[in-house]
């Protein structure tokens, strides 16, 4: 049995989630805060960061999420989620690279900081000129999207594919916490509707993460 530690709100925990449930991998979560500093995560990954999976029996214990999808991707047939042409995985890499690095930077990362660490960990107030900056610059990567979605039938091409599972994981952190205005984006939350529609995506929605309560429509799947 494989084992994921990671915390509810950790956009890539939520990545490898979403891969390991459209690939069928069964798992258990583990719960764990990075910023407490666990010295069993640390004895996991000495980067200090989720998520890690193990499995138990196997003594396996795989981190950074792209490594871990990677590996997946590698033993596990069922469901290919990077395929196609050379040029058409270096493509889903692409976009998987944006969503990880570029939007958690501009995004899903200083939202986190101000309205969960903040809050949590540091027990002071967000900072509004840092909050409307994150939900600025997340207009720019919606009105990307929507380009993509006009273009396309899913992120990277005809098929949904990691690129999807990325955006999609990094989108609902930052939806969660209040971060996206939807109002002039019509492809990009049709596409996201669909993403939340899918049966991998339930658990994510339905969790909660101490006092933070995500807006109304968070988990509505309606397309």
């Amino acid at each position: 049995m494989w084992h994921i530690y990671q915390f509810p709100l950790c956009p890539f925990s939520r990545k490898v989630r979403l891969l390991m449930a459209e690939k069928g991998i069964a798992y258990e979560l583990q719960t764990t805060r990075p910023w407490e500093g666990e010295d069993r995560l640390f004895q996991m990954n000495p980067a200090g960061r989720t998520p890690v999976v193990r499995e138990t029996d196997k003594n396996i214990v795989l981190a950074d999420s792209r490594a871990i999808c990677e590996y997946f991707e590698e033993t596990v047939e069922r469901n290919a989620l990077i395929s196609g042409t050379s040029q058409q995985r270096a493509e889903i890499r692409r976009l998987i690279a944006m969503f990880d690095e570029n939007f958690f930077l501009d995004v899903s990362g200083p939202l986190l900081h101000e309205k969960m660490k903040k809050r949590l960990v540091l027990r002071q107030a967000p900072d509004a000129r840092m909050l409307r900056d994150a939900m600025r610059l997340a207009h720019d990567y919606l009105d990307y999207i929507d380009y993509l979605i006009d273009n396309r039938p899913w992120l990277a091409g005809a098929t949904m594919t990691l690129a999807d599972l990325a955006a999609a994981a990094q989108i609902s952190v930052a939806d969660y916490l209040g971060g996206l205005d939807w109002s002039s984006h019509e492809q990009a939350r049709g596409w996201y509707l669909v993403m939340k529609s899918r049966p991998s995506f339930r658990p994510l929605l339905s969790e909660r993460m101490e006092v933070i309560q995500p807006p109304g429509h968070y988990a509505e799947v309606d397309v």
